[in-house]
């Protein structure tokens, strides 16, 4: 029974299933936000939404018995932790002044997709894996905005106020001309006092966008490179478990069946 039941809970019609129900549960979350919505609807919304959670839990049951009594393979698991926690705040009652929190809460049955979906735990799993190797990155963009927003507050803030009137300004105006997002304007009024200021745009666009830009892609390429490496070795080490404990499986099916011929030649001898 454990062994049909950890067949079902990984076998790809499961998988499909669950990501229809996340999906018809997004649907409703957004039914929700439609005004004008009669009371029947509002009473049919909230029953299907009832089924689903129905649906989590029975999800999370099984996958909890499928590795029965091995728990830890279940709450091992970053991504089954994230979606038991789901599960669990679900079904906490929420009421009264309350209710909108249990709304709120709803919400996460969405973010359920990232967990549901290989492909966005890959991506998700080397966003988090990145985050550390970021810091350094982090400390070398925050020195390189330091040293121009201080340089630009000297070069251009008699002339340019609105734009380099202060240190933080400065550093907002260096924020805004990092994201390419108008900078242009922001150059020709300091062009019209300073010919040579395309000099200190040009060098910060170069070495805070196509640099550094450059070098977060380059770290999350190589952690993606990484976890699919691990990602292929964890799922040859599974293969590997199924396979062993479906041969485990038949073996014991073959010895009840040794030990049955035997019990009938026994009581034909005896007979």
């Amino acid at each position: 029974m454990q062994v049909k039941i950890a067949k079902l809970v990984n076998s790809k019609f499961f998988e499909y299933f669950i990501i229809a129900t996340i999906l018809v549960s997004a649907i409703l979350i957004g039914m929700e936000t439609i005004s004008g919505l009669t009371e029947t609807q509002a009473s049919l919304i909230q029953r299907a939404n009832q089924v689903i959670l129905v649906i989590f839990v029975i999800e999370a049951i099984l996958k909890i018995y499928a590795v029965a009594p091995k728990f830890g393979r279940y709450f091992g698991d970053g991504w089954n932790l994230f979606d038991f926690s789901i599960v669990v705040l679900s079904l906490i009652p929420f009421a009264g002044q309350y209710a909108m929190i249990g709304r709120l809460l709803r919400l996460l049955r969405v973010a359920r997709l990232l967990s549901a979906l290989p492909e966005l735990r890959l991506i998700v799993s080397t966003l988090l894996k990145t985050i550390p190797s970021m810091f350094h990155v982090v400390i070398l963009m925050m020195v390189l905005f330091y040293i121009y927003g201080v340089a630009g507050y000297h070069f251009f803030h008699e002339t340019n106020p609105q734009f380099w009137g202060s240190l933080g300004t400065s550093l907002l105006t260096l924020f805004r001309v990092v994201t390419l997002e108008g900078w242009t304007e922001v150059m020709y009024l300091d062009l019209a006092n300073h010919e040579w200021a395309w000099i200190y745009y040009v060098s910060f666009i170069v070495v805070g966008t196509f640099i550094i830009v450059n070098l977060f892609i380059a770290l999350v390429i190589n952690n993606l490179d990484e976890i699919k490496e691990q990602r292929v070795v964890l799922e040859q080490t599974q293969k590997t478990e199924e396979d062993i404990l479906h041969n485990i499986v038949v073996v014991r099916q073959k010895l009840q069946e040794l030990e049955m011929g035997l019990a009938n030649r026994n009581q034909q001898n005896k007979s």
